[in-house]
Order: C-alpha cells, then sequence, then structure tokens
C-alpha cells in the first residue's frame, strides 16, 4: 500500500549534547551579539530549561559572559582559542604591514579574507573615516561570488567545487550581482588570466573592490586581500598593481617564494 501522505513522518533523533552546545553558541551573529537566555533558546530551537543548562556550562567555562542587563555576549575564552586558528591571528599578523601600507597609498577600505565553504570570512580590515562606507567587518561572512576576494578564492579553488558554487542558486544583493553561471565562469577566467578580481557594485551599489591572491609556501591561493573604493570616479585597473603588490608581499611573509624560472 502506498504510504498514507496525512500519517506523521519518522521521529527526528534527539540532538547529542554537543549538538545542543553547538546550536547555543550558533545563535549568536553580528547581527545578535548579544542575546537573551530566551532569545537563544529560540534562535537555538531548544527547551528554555535545556538552554538554561547549556548557558550556564558554557559561562561556568568561559565560553560565554553575561553583562549587567542579564543578556549574554560570546566569552573571552573562545576568543583565545580562535586566536590559535592558523588562518587567523597568524595569518593576520603576517600580512598587517602590507595592509597598512595598501591603506596608506589609496586611504580607502582594506580587507583580508579567507574562505570557508562558499562563503568568504573576513579576517581584518583597515578603514579610514571618509572611505566608502561597506557592510563587511572583521568575522562576517558573504557569498564567493558577490566579493572581489571571494571572486579569487573561488577562481584558484578546485574545479569541481568552482562547478558546485556555479550551479548552486547564485544571491543578488544589487542588480549588477553576478547571479548567472556563465557570466561567473568568464569572470573567473578573467581573474586567473589577470591576477586580479574586479568587483563592480555586487553587494552596494555605491562601491567596487580590487582584489588579488595571497599564496602560502605551496603556491596556493590560501586568502586574498582587497580594496575598496567609491564607483564614482573609480579607476579599478589603475589599483590592481597596488593590490597585487600587497598579495605578492603577505605571501613572501607566509613564506612563498617565487618559482626559479629558466636562466
Amino acid at each position: 500500500m502506498p504510504p498514507d501522505p496525512g500519517a506523521p513522518g519518522p521521529p527526528r533523533p534527539a540532538r547529542s549534547v554537543v549538538e545542543r552546545l553547538l546550536s547555543v553558541l550558533g545563535a549568536f551573529d553580528h547581527r545578535n551579539p548579544a542575546l537573551s537566555l530566551s532569545g537563544i533558546a529560540r534562535r537555538a530551537g531548544l527547551p528554555l530549561t535545556t538552554t538554561h543548562r547549556l548557558v550556564t556550562a558554557l559561562t561556568e567555562w568561559g565560553a560565554l559572559e553575561r553583562d549587567a542587563r542579564g543578556e549574554y555576549h560570546i566569552g573571552l575564552r573562545l576568543w583565545e582559542i580562535a586566536a590559535l586558528a592558523p588562518r587567523g591571528v597568524p595569518l593576520r599578523e603576517a600580512a598587517l604591514p602590507y595592509l597598512e601600507d595598501l591603506y596608506e597609498a589609496t586611504h580607502e577600505n582594506v580587507q583580508l579574507a579567507v574562505c570557508d565553504g562558499r562563503e568568504v570570512v573576513y579576517i581584518e580590515r583597515l578603514s579610514g573615516h571618509s572611505a566608502v562606507g561597506v557592510r563587511s567587518q572583521v568575522g562576517s561572512r558573504w557569498p564567493l561570488h558577490a566579493t572581489g576576494v571571494g571572486l579569487v578564492l573561488l577562481a584558484h579553488s578546485d574545479p569541481e567545487f568552482q562547478r558546485e558554487v556555479c550551479e548552486a542558486p547564485l544571491a543578488a544583493f544589487t542588480p549588477y550581482t553576478m547571479t548567472d553561471p556563465a557570466v561567473l565562469r568568464r569572470a573567473l577566467a578573467e581573474v586567473r588570466a589577470t591576477g586580479a578580481a574586479v568587483s563592480d557594485r555586487q553587494i552596494t551599489d555605491d562601491a567596487l573592490s580590487v582584489a588579488a591572491p595571497v599564496r602560502g609556501p605551496r603556491g596556493d591561493v590560501v586568502a586574498a586581500v582587497s580594496v575598496v573604493v567609491p564607483v564614482a570616479g573609480a579607476r579599478p585597473h589603475a589599483l590592481i598593481p597596488a593590490v597585487r603588490i600587497a598579495g605578492h608581499g603577505i605571501s613572501r611573509a607566509l613564506g612563498r617564494r617565487p618559482p626559479s624560472g629558466p636562466r
């Protein structure tokens, strides 16, 4: 007999303690940096009593902190552990002198990002008072196809991964965001050919970014550096040399040596 369409489906397996702990931590993001106990329970999808028990344990360990208003924040203990990530503080420290040089040359927003899944994660940003406003900040995530740093990282990723990204739905943030897979593939080919990416008004309609790769000791692209400028009066191709120099400098700081050619 065919299954009854009105019958309830199989029960969902209970989440493990680890999954519930991670859901509590995952309730926090850039839009929700501070949450009440009930807010955590709602966003984590957990009963209030379970949330209270987990939040108490995480607070005692230092993963969460409770302020005077009774709201919870991510604690310093997690920051200490996150600082051990090789793509975090060590990469930022190696890159910072070159990011500062790029900022002094442009006085615009300068950013450093790495790839995490199908998104970029910004791990450093320098910005001046008069620089164009940007929606990215340290720790924020954006889809690979919609940012200059993301185009660089995607262009130098595994071909199968590129295919998966191009065939998945591509979110649009402005009328200029690339949502056509064929257009995106051509853009990635151009990034590989020129060694730089220009992302024109893909996130906001008043800014564009120019990005270049950062390579590790073995030559693989481990990060991307970019400068974001106002679209009005922008000369992106004039910025490419400065951004590429910053990328080469960070690469050397990470131990990258240019391949030896024929004498």
